[in-house]
């Protein structure tokens, strides 16, 4: 009796995969749990390409006698009728054999009679318009006034830097002469501007190895030295005496020279 129940059973399971074993609808996940099938080990096929229907996983394999029973999950990507042999294969290399149908349907999700929608078509944008032209315009004039503000403060800063190289001995000594013509600058600062501008002169006409007294005279008489220099003699010898002096005459000879021209490390 043990016996007839044993071979019905293993009638029935060998049976089992000719009949329509799931079903599912498009892009729905099934299962088919515990389906024997003969011969070596089944492995999932990988697809042959993005487009094929069914897509095939095996989650267990477990030996079964001779042979094997296999969870499998699949989900189908379009409607029809398929036998998942098709997406198996065997481990080993060797050819799938007398391996049984195993069919599944996959339903669609459409009515009947419904088709689906056109595939949807990439199409060139609109030109912008309305408030979104005016933000764009807007951020441009936003970056257009602000580059147009640097580079005024720039100009304007080179101009004002070059300007203030452009500055003359003859400016920075004008207002020193103008004090001491006053009478209004220390006699130590008419001093220390006449040891300044005898330095230069001499050190400019080539007679710093001549003897002090020697040089004093050669500069007093020069045409463009001596004019300032004798100025500052007579204002420091004769502090209370006070006449009208030519200032523009005094500075001619300096208008040409750089303004840091009397600095120690100066040219």
């Amino acid at each position: 009796m043990t016996i007839l129940l044993v071979c019905g059973l293993q009638c029935v399971l060998a049976a089992a995969p000719e009949a329509e074993l799931s079903q599912a609808t498009v892009g729905m996940q099934a299962r088919i749990d515990q389906l024997v099938l003969p011969g070596p080990e089944l492995e999932a096929r990988p697809p042959a390409n993005a487009r094929e229907p069914i897509v095939l996983r095996v989650t267990g394999v477990f030996r079964h006698g001779t042979d094997f029973r296999y969870d499998l999950v699949y989900y189908g990507l379009a409607p029809g009728e398929y036998d998942l042999r098709d997406y198996l294969r065997r481990k080993d290399g060797s050819p799938l054999g007398d391996l049984p149908p195993i069919p599944v349907t996959i339903a669609s999700l459409l009515p009947a009679g419904q088709v689906e929608p056109n595939r949807l078509e990439i199409s060139s944008l609109p030109r912008l318009g309305g408030y979104r032209l005016l933000l764009v315009a807007g951020g441009v004039l936003w970056v257009a006034g602000l580059l147009a503000i640097l580079f005024v403060g720039r100009k304007r800063s080179s101009l004002q830097a070059a300007g203030e190289r452009k500055l003359s001995l003859a400016d920075r000594l004008r207002p020193l002469v103008e004090q001491a013509s006053a009478g209004d600058l220390p006699q130590a600062r008419i001093s220390e501007l006449e040891r300044l501008l005898l330095a230069y002169w001499r050190k400019r006409l080539g007679v710093e190895s001549e003897r002090p007294a020697v040089a004093m005279a050669q500069l007093r008489s020069h045409p463009a030295a001596g004019g300032l220099l004798r100025q500052l003699e007579e204002w420091l010898h004769q502090p209370n005496r006070r006449t009208d002096v030519d200032v523009a005459a005094l500075l001619a000879p300096y208008h040409d020279l750089p303004a840091d021209t009397l600095e120690p490390d100066a040219p």
